[in-house]
């Protein structure tokens, strides 16, 4: 999934097989994920991420997609297992939390156009889900409006405490236990958007230097956090 840079315009993808925010499919892809902040700290946690996983991902980024073609490629969740608001203290963050898919325009995915909301992927688990990653992905700035819910994702440390707040007002608590960053050309998708393995939080923004001419950030910056019991 690729969402729109700063200035609101969708980054240009290398061909049509562009998908990039999305669950545990079969399908090729070759870009990044959301709008992103530049310079995030230092990766952490990457085999803590490795060993969540049931299945061991493929090494080959263009062949290990986890985004459906199109909306309907996949069931998607029930709506009263959609989450509705995500909390980061560390962030000072309570953001809304939309159900989102992919722009059938674009082929990319469709983070809320709004900075201050972020997007949950509707066709892969949802709140109450035992296996597999529940993607939640957010721009982090935009010209228009400034300063992104996810402008600070970069800035998160081990054990940050990460809530979801289901349909219901249920709360769920994760805890961070990894960052890493990726080229947008390099992210595994296949590891953050699969379906099995142990239930854990995937957050996914922006991240790297900026290219003031083209507008758009280099990396993708991707935040894994576990359920805490």
């Amino acid at each position: 999934m690729s969402v729109s840079d700063r200035d609101g315009t969708p980054r240009p993808r290398p061909g049509r097989a562009l998908l990039l925010l999305t669950a545990g499919l079969t399908l090729t892809v070759t870009a990044g994920v959301a709008a992103c902040r530049a310079e995030p700290a230092d990766d952490f946690g990457a085999p803590a991420v490795t060993t969540l996983a049931s299945t061991p991902p493929t090494s080959s980024p263009a062949t290990s997609s986890a985004v459906p073609v199109a909306d309907g490629a996949l069931p998607r969740a029930s709506a009263t297992d959609a989450p509705a608001r995500l909390r980061v203290p560390a962030l000072d963050l309570d953001a809304r939390v939309d159900a989102v898919g992919i722009d059938k325009a674009t082929g990319d995915f469709a983070v809320p156009p709004s900075v201050d909301r972020v997007g949950w992927y509707r066709y892969g688990p949802g709140f109450s889900a035992t296996a597999g990653s529940i993607v939640v992905a957010g721009h982090v700035d935009s010209a228009a409006e400034g300063k992104g819910a996810f402008f600070r994702l970069g800035s998160l440390k081990p054990g940050d405490a990460v809530t979801l707040t289901g349909a219901d007002g249920k709360d769920r608590t994760f805890e961070v236990v990894a960052r890493e960053r990726y080229r947008k050309t390099a992210i595994p998708l296949a590891k953050y958007f699969a379906r099995d393995g142990a239930p854990r939080l995937t957050l996914i923004t922006c991240g790297g230097p900026f290219d003031p001419e083209t507008r758009h950030y280099r990396d993708n910056v991707v935040v894994t956090a576990t359920a805490r019991s």
